[in-house]
């Protein structure tokens, strides 16, 4: 009985835990963050939100919404498996994707000004 005990009350904690415990998902995306990423990462073709390669594809709002890139989940599947001549860029965390797509939207969303 004492034992039943001990593990529902371990269970409760673990689940109030999981629940309290900040959860990158819900966490506000670093938007400093991703501009210090899309500085180290992307600047080099992508300055000004720009496309060096491939101008049209760039990073205008416009130009997201024509390439269906004008979400976070998009830009960030875009980040992670890259597209032509754009690498993919696995060696970034999870969050550190999130804050690079959040920044790469503001910036847009903002005509890069």
């Amino acid at each position: 009985m004492m034992r039943r005990f001990f593990v529902l009350v371990c269970l409760l904690i673990n689940l109030a835990a999981f629940l309290v415990a900040p959860n990158s998902a819900w966490a506000e995306p670093d938007l400093a963050d991703g501009a210090k990423l899309f500085g180290v990462n992307c600047a080099s073709c992508h300055a000004g939100g720009i496309n060096r390669v491939v101008a049209a594809k760039n990073l205008s709002l416009a130009a997201l919404q024509k390439y269906g890139k004008d979400s976070v989940p998009a830009i960030t599947t875009q980040i992670r498996k890259g597209k032509g001549a754009m690498p993919a860029f696995k060696k970034l965390s999870d969050q550190q994707v999130e804050n690079l797509a959040n920044y790469v939207l503001a910036q847009a969303q903002a005509n890069w000004g």
